[in-house]
């Protein structure tokens, strides 16, 4: 456990805590446009408490978000704030390495396979790739839900000469945690997803934005998959907070609650199974904040 690599937790509720506004269906760009200097302290906070890469806040830069109109013509300058604000803030820290992830979300929609136009990503990716190029050290493909999800990110990519890694999202409704069979919420397998990885050059292969509940099984089917095809890929997990159903409302119609039982504590010890299971890059995504990974930083490390 004591080579885990610490990410940072999810962005926006750390906003809301902060005081940025916060609503849908721009979600955590609204802080960018109104307060970008909140941002910046959110990654410092991070940071502070253990983090060794995080994230630009360039998730909900996509017309699922601000609409089709500011994306064409506010998206590129908007990103490339995004890129700028953490690298400021991982530059900021004397004597520390941090290392930024250049966040590549689902164009068409969180948790939404269905929506996805294999036709038109390129052309969204290509913004973002661009404007967030000369700020990230890591490419970021989250929240992914289907296999072509990730591919799109790979192609996207290709040419930047930075290493990438690929996130994706489980299914996590009660019937898929019972079943203890992991898959994406496009509804294709772990291992499946594991054989695309070995085969595209990622780095790292990591789940995220879903119920700490179902990522071990996903963790150790992963590793068994990847012992299988003797592929030395980096294994990683940051679940969410969010309690109930995730799947019953569009993810830019209104704010998931989040769960009262799920405090620093007992999130690091779901991460210490994680590490059992084979996880090298642990942190936390929506409604898990700079506590936790305060937290599970000092579990991991102790």
């Amino acid at each position: 456990m004591s080579t885990t690599r610490i990410l940072d937790g999810g962005m926006s509720r750390e906003l809301l805590r902060l005081g940025a506004e916060l609503k849908q269906p721009e979600w955590s760009a609204l802080a960018l446009i109104n307060s970008p200097e909140i941002v910046r302290e959110v990654h410092k906070e991070f940071i502070a408490a253990g983090s060794e890469i995080i994230t630009t806040n360039s998730y909900a830069l996509v017309p699922f978000h601000i609409g089709e109109d500011r994306f064409q013509t506010e998206g590129a300058a908007l990103i490339r704030l995004a890129g700028r604000l953490a690298r400021e803030a991982a530059d900021s820290v004397p004597g520390r390495k941090v290392l930024v992830a250049g966040s590549l979300p689902p164009i068409f929609g969180s948790y939404e396979p269905q929506n996805f136009q294999p036709e038109r990503v390129q052309d969204y990716l290509k913004v973002l790739v661009e404007n967030l190029a000369p700020f990230v050290d890591i490419w970021l493909g989250e929240t992914l839900s289907l296999i072509a999800e990730g591919e799109a990110v790979r192609q996207a990519v290709a040419e930047s000469g930075k290493p990438f890694w690929i996130s994706f999202t489980l299914a996590d409704d009660k019937a898929d945690i019972e079943s203890g069979e992991p898959k994406l919420r496009s509804g294709e397998s772990v291992e499946d997803a594991a054989s695309w990885a070995a085969s595209s050059g990622a780095e790292a292969f990591l789940f995220n934005c879903s119920k700490p509940e179902v990522m071990e099984a996903a963790v150790a089917t992963a590793a068994a998959a990847f012992r299988k095809m003797d592929a030395g890929i980096e294994i990683g997990v940051y679940a969410n907070a969010f309690e109930g159903e995730q799947g019953e409302s569009a993810a830019n119609e209104g704010l998931h609650e989040t769960r009262d039982d799920l405090n620093d504590d007992a999130y690091s010890r779901f991460a210490c199974s994680w590490a059992e299971a084979g996880a090298t890059i642990i942190g936390g995504c929506c409604g898990i904040g700079a506590a936790h990974i305060h937290r599970l930083g000092k579990t991991l490390r102790s």
